[in-house]
């Protein structure tokens, strides 16, 4: 099936500076996959945010904090640096994309998610927007440009299933643990699933606490399980 491409590309060679496109704040920054590294960039007098992919982690880069426009946000990756590799390298451009809303009006994961680079929707009818347009413009429409309104479920829903099938798991574990009296596998269990829900949290990809909160849950059930476990051990025969 045909896929549109939610941005677009400029060749430039391997460290070439890139700036901010307008006012904004940072609401994202870090590596990212097929990126390189990605710095996103959320306009809320616009109602925009801007995403800028293919940069380098090695250069200096923008951590975050607020911008002006026309600011120095990071530099061009190396083809082996900027979502490539020694084995595949990618060739030096920055992946510039617009999008009507925030950042974190979309999810991380799905066809909507915020760091889309292809995509099997019109990209117009998820609100990305041209670039090239839009800063050729100069116009920004009375409220900032509207964002797609298809309903929460259609946005959210692949990010909820995602973190339904991590809840129906921790709760697996849960009644598994319980039953088999092996505390040390809720906590084990427990803090696996608090390091990945901080992970999915920081890469965008839920916005949700709900996977640590089960994690924290998991962890402190284990405890009490192995404390009151251990005071109604008889005591050792001499």
């Amino acid at each position: 099936m045909r896929e549109y491409h939610a941005a677009e590309d400029f060749l430039q060679p391997a460290g070439t500076p890139v700036y901010a496109m307008t006012d904004g704040s940072v609401s994202f920054s870090g590596p990212m996959g097929g990126y390189g590294w990605l710095v996103i960039i959320d306009h809320p007098q616009a109602n925009l945010y801007s995403l800028y992919g293919h940069l380098s982690p090695s250069r200096w880069r923008i951590e975050s904090g607020t911008v002006e426009k026309g600011e120095l946000i990071a530099y061009l990756g190396d083809s082996n640096e900027n979502g490539g590799s020694p084995e595949h390298p990618l060739e030096p451009h920055l992946h510039f994309g617009v999008r009507a809303g925030q950042r974190a009006d979309y999810p991380g994961t799905g066809e909507w998610r915020w760091q889309a680079g292809w995509i099997k929707p019109c990209p117009q009818s998820l609100g990305w927007q041209q670039p090239s347009v839009i800063i050729a413009s100069q116009d920004i429409p009375v409220g900032g440009y509207p964002e797609p309104a298809p309903g929460f479920l259609v946005i959210r829903g692949f990010e909820l299933l995602f973190t339904g099938i991590y809840l129906f798991s921790g709760v697996c574990m849960l009644v598994s643990a319980i039953r088999k009296n092996k505390p040390f596998f809720l906590v084990f269990d427990g803090a696996i699933l608090i390091a990945a829900g901080w992970i999915f949290y920081n890469k965008g990809m839920v916005r949700s606490y709900t996977l640590p909160a089960i994690g924290i849950l998991l962890v402190v059930f284990g405890i009490f399980r192995y404390i009151r476990r251990s005071t109604r051990m008889p005591p050792a025969q001499s």
